[in-house]
């Protein structure tokens, strides 16, 4: 539970007395590689820290293919926050890529200390800032203006997360059919 502290913290400090209720309400979770944690269609009704593996964040085309939009790595907050926000269905699925052990903090209750510790707010309004405006808009700008190429480029930059995934994982988060993820490698030579 200290890294899950940790991370709270490096948003915003919150108090012992915050970090004690908040982890009433926590619980650590396991899950399989391939195991879904929240399905398309379901009410989400927690939040999730990942202590370790590596979640997937996908929807499914007309044709039934899987769309990654977005890869949660170790010390990441995740959840399908717009369907908690609106108390409706989520749109996407969360699914375990590896093994992986999470943080589970059901939304209601976390919601309740929210509004009880004012630093718990101070935390949730910074983390939003950051990742649902700050790191958001690049990567829906990037998406319409980059090409996959540019994309993959970004991709394979970040080795850590790059090689814990699965090529047919690639080429879905770039938009791109297998065989033109093998052309795009070839071209770049890698």
């Amino acid at each position: 539970m200290q890294d899950f502290l940790q991370q709270i913290n490096s948003y915003y400090p919150v108090s012992e007395e915050t970090q004690q209720a908040l982890l009433q309400v926590c619980k650590t979770v396991h899950y399989s590689k391939n195991e879904l944690i929240l399905r398309a269609g379901d009410l989400a009704k927690y939040y999730y820290f990942v202590q370790k593996g590596l979640l997937g964040y996908y929807n499914l085309d007309e044709a039934g293919n899987t769309i990654y939009k977005i890869f949660f790595e170790e010390q990441s907050f995740v959840a399908s926050t717009s369907a908690i926000i609106e108390n409706k269905p989520s749109d996407f699925s969360i699914i375990a890529l590896e093994d992986t052990t999470l943080i589970s903090y059901p939304a209601k209750e976390f919601r309740a200390l929210v509004h009880q510790y004012h630093d718990l707010a101070l935390f949730q309004i910074s983390y939003l800032e950051q990742n649902w405006v700050v790191k958001k808009e690049p990567l829906e700008i990037n998406l319409k203006w980059e090409s996959a190429k540019q994309r993959y480029i970004k991709l394979v930059e970040n080795q850590k997360l790059y090689n814990r995934l699965k090529q047919h994982q690639i080429a879905s988060y770039l938009g791109v059919t297998p065989t033109q993820l093998s052309r795009i490698r070839k071209e770049l030579n890698f």
